[in-house]
């Protein structure tokens, strides 16, 4: 008689989704949206599945003080396109973070996210803030270091 291990899943209905609150303070950004990516995956919990969203939420705070190594502030480039002709636009990393600088967060880490229909809803749990204030005090986010 052949001894079988069982595999035991996590439903999407049984998860209890955790809050983290990450402080990018003089952080590389590779390394922070990397481990950022892996707290909403889900990937640090032994009940990860990959097919289902089983992650936790992510607040990022001081997404202006991140860094960047070497001449990436003047070289790394972003682009986008309105659909209109004569529509493309690009800035560099230095011009992005000036204006927005949530949004390098936010493409860091859905660049690392699986490009499948869960990556749209995973990206909605990470919430970036420019400066210190948030407003999910309420959600009572444990803190948590990147290293």
């Amino acid at each position: 008689m052949l001894k079988t291990q069982k595999t035991t899943l996590v439903k999407p209905a049984e998860h209890k989704p955790a809050w983290w609150l990450v402080d990018l303070k003089d952080k590389t950004l590779g390394r922070a949206a990397t481990q950022i990516a892996d707290l909403l995956r889900g990937k640090h919990r032994p009940t990860y599945t990959p097919q289902w969203d089983l992650g936790d939420f992510v607040v990022a705070i001081n997404a202006a003080g991140i860094k960047l190594t070497g001449q990436k502030w003047s070289k790394k480039m972003y682009y986008r396109h309105s659909g209109f002709r004569g529509g493309f636009r690009q800035q560099t990393a230095g011009e992005l973070i000036k204006k927005h600088p949530e949004d390098l967060i936010v493409k860091a880490v859905k660049g690392m996210l699986p490009k499948n229909f869960l990556a749209q809803k995973i990206l909605t749990k990470l919430k970036v803030y420019p400066g210190t204030e948030h407003p999910h005090e309420a959600q009572q986010p444990k803190v948590r270091e990147l290293h």
